[in-house]
């Protein structure tokens, strides 16, 4: 018995010494810089620009033909005093980053749609400048309500193969997330479409 909590207390120093993780490791020069959200035509776009640097492990692994995946968590709420807070919008946005030797071309791609580009930094500018995420149709968001928007971008490192899976694990070169950025903003009239 003492033996356990002995073994327990060592463990608990350990995690406080040295960190949870890849997670506490982290840099520190994450961050979302803006979050813009704008009505237009109907819809609800999300544009953001995010500041973040690369490892020189995750470069590698990109440069070998690893595919890389990033992903923006967006979630937007509207506060209910007689209930917990309504959420209005619940959506990610994924990015996959891949290099083909054979080609020597590098590809972004979210969902279906991918592109050729020039390098993997300018395959990165498209996670860094966020333009024109369709979220939400204007008739979804009540006028006059005020919204709370939170947003975060992060490297997804459950899609790697599985052993790149064990080094994100075990590594702080692959923990890559900003912290979330809050913002708020309300739909006025004149954004509703006419019905």
């Amino acid at each position: 018995m003492v033996s356990r909590i002995l073994s327990l207390l060592v463990l608990c120093f350990a995690f406080a010494l040295f960190g949870a993780g890849p997670v506490a490791a982290q840099s520190g020069f994450e961050r979302v810089v803006r979050v813009d959200p704008v009505m237009r035509e109907g819809n609800l776009y999300i544009d953001a620009d995010v500041e973040f640097e690369v490892s020189s492990e995750l470069r590698t692994a990109a440069q070998k033909g690893v595919p890389i995946y990033f992903i923006a968590d967006l979630r937007i709420t509207t506060q209910r005093w007689w209930w917990f807070d309504r959420v209005a919008v619940d959506q990610q946005m994924t990015w996959r980053i891949v290099y083909n030797a054979l080609t020597r071309q590098w590809r972004v791609g979210s969902g279906e749609l991918s592109i050729p580009v020039a390098s993997f930094d300018d395959a990165l500018s498209f996670v860094r400048n966020i333009r024109g995420w369709a979220v939400a149709r204007a008739e979804e968001l009540d006028i006059d309500e005020e919204y709370q928007g939170r947003i975060r971008v992060r490297l997804d490192t459950s899609r790697l193969p599985r052993p790149f899976q064990i080094d994100a694990y075990n590594s702080s070169a692959w923990s890559l997330a900003t912290p979330w950025k809050d913002f708020q903003f309300s739909v006025s009239a004149g954004d509703h479409p006419p019905s």
